[in-house]
């Protein structure tokens, strides 16, 4: 839950954000931890790459960015990884 009340108290942009994108975006900085990226940087990828996706996707995140090389770039520019 730390992970969610940070996700939510970082900014107002995330005012839409729902229940199903704050597990989604868990489970996507879970899958992510060990990349090598801040906390912070795999937060705003993770966040952006759930945003890419569409409400009714039924992939992880992580599923989801295989198949979607675009979005994958854009959100690890948008999010500093480097």
């Amino acid at each position: 839950m730390i992970l969610a009340a940070s996700l939510l108290a970082s900014t107002a942009a995330f005012a839409d954000t729902t229940e199903d994108d704050i597990k989604w975006v868990n489970q996507c900085i879970a899958d992510n931890k060990k990349e090598g990226a801040t906390e912070d940087v795999v937060r705003k990828y993770c966040v952006c790459m759930n945003n890419a996706m569409g409400n009714d996707e039924t992939k992880s995140v992580t599923e989801w960015e295989k198949t979607h090389p675009d979005e994958t770039k854009a959100c690890d520019k948008e999010a500093g990884w480097k």
